[in-house]
């Protein structure tokens, strides 16, 4: 028997908002009840474009079981809190905060409120990363390197290319390594507009993360060093390549000797699906269920920690503690 529809909506509408009422409109298990933004005018075009309306975030809450927040990052919390005072459901898009100093009144908030809360950590569900995420338990893995790059983008971004972009790969590798890392070395430039960091981890495994807003082109990656192949992961493409047996062999050829160097490369099947499809009927499957996200507040805040010790890395700060929000204070009152 189908599951009945969940009334759903989006807080926020603007770049990324108005694409979650888009996949909320085709999802079956959806009924797009309304969106809101401070913006009317936008509000309105996206209602209209997506058949629903547009309505104050007050009335949205009082009619959805679940919505998406997509505002900017300074208003998470506030509006994530009324979500959770309304009783709804709530998905909220990355990063989980715009700092760490509320990170543990929120995740008591939520412990409270006991409702799913999901973070929108959206590489998680590309489904190149699913399928990575089915191999690696067989891999001894030395190392990751990890590419997010972009040409400048067209509309205003507070968040540096730490919490905006390289966050999609730390959390991508903290889930897929299953542990934090221990130490962290960083760089950036251009007040973090390009970054580079390295992560250390106890399993004595690396991760390489670079991301910028100044490569003219795009690049979003993966590569794996492990004892047994080597992967790369392109999330763009939505594919894996598996290299292993790397084989030296000598040739003779008209007289002389030539060496030839190759391996197998695998390509395993990798489903083609849009991966905010795959995230939000995640989302809506744990708010019909009450069960727990597949991304947590735990992983959002763990992604955040991690995004801003590499920040704090980067302005010469040598501490090796990712939680004290405070150094950051003192850094910006120094610079």
């Amino acid at each position: 028997m189908p599951r009945e529809q969940l009334d759903v909506g989006v807080i926020g509408v603007g770049s990324m908002g108005k694409h979650h009422a888009r996949v909320y409109n085709k999802l079956p298990e959806a009924n797009l009840v309304g969106v809101c933004d401070d913006d009317d005018e936008q509000a309105r075009e996206v209602a209209q474009q997506y058949a629903t309306e547009a309505i104050r975030q007050t009335a949205l809450l009082e009619r959805t079981d679940a919505v998406s927040i997509a505002v900017p990052t300074q208003y998470h919390f506030e509006t994530a809190q009324a979500c959770l005072d309304a009783g709804v459901a709530t998905f909220i898009e990355k990063p989980i905060l715009g700092s760490l100093e509320r990170a543990d009144a929120f995740q008591t908030a939520v412990n409270h409120a006991d409702i799913p809360v999901q973070v929108g950590h959206i590489e998680r569900f590309n489904p190149a990363v699913s399928k990575l995420a089915e191999i690696i338990p067989d891999l001894s893995v030395v190392s990751i390197r990890a590419q997010r790059l972009g040409p400048p983008p067209e509309r205003t971004i507070d968040d540096s290319a730490v919490t905006d972009l390289m966050i999609h790969d730390i959390d991508v590798v903290l889930s897929l390594l299953g542990e934090s890392p221990v130490d962290v070395h960083s760089a950036g430039v251009d007040d973090n507009r390009h970054a580079a960091a390295l992560l250390e981890f106890e399993s004595e495994t690396m991760a390489n993360l670079i991301a910028s807003r100044k490569t003219q082109r795009k690049v979003r990656t993966l590569e794996i060093t492990a004892e047994e192949c080597y992967v790369e992961l392109d999330y763009i493409d939505q594919s894996i390549e598996i290299h292993r047996n790397s084989m030296p062999e000598y040739i003779r050829e008209n007289g002389g000797v030539r060496f030839k160097h190759e391996s197998i490369i695998e390509r395993p099947s990798v489903s083609n699906a849009e991966p905010l499809r795959e995230e939000l009927a995640s989302f809506c499957e744990a708010a019909a269920t009450g069960g727990e996200p597949d991304v947590t507040v735990a992983d959002g805040i763990e992604a955040l920690a991690v995004a801003r010790w590499i920040e704090l890395r980067s302005h010469g700060y040598q501490s090796a503690e990712p939680k004290l929000e405070r150094e950051k204070e003192v850094l910006e009152a120094d610079d």
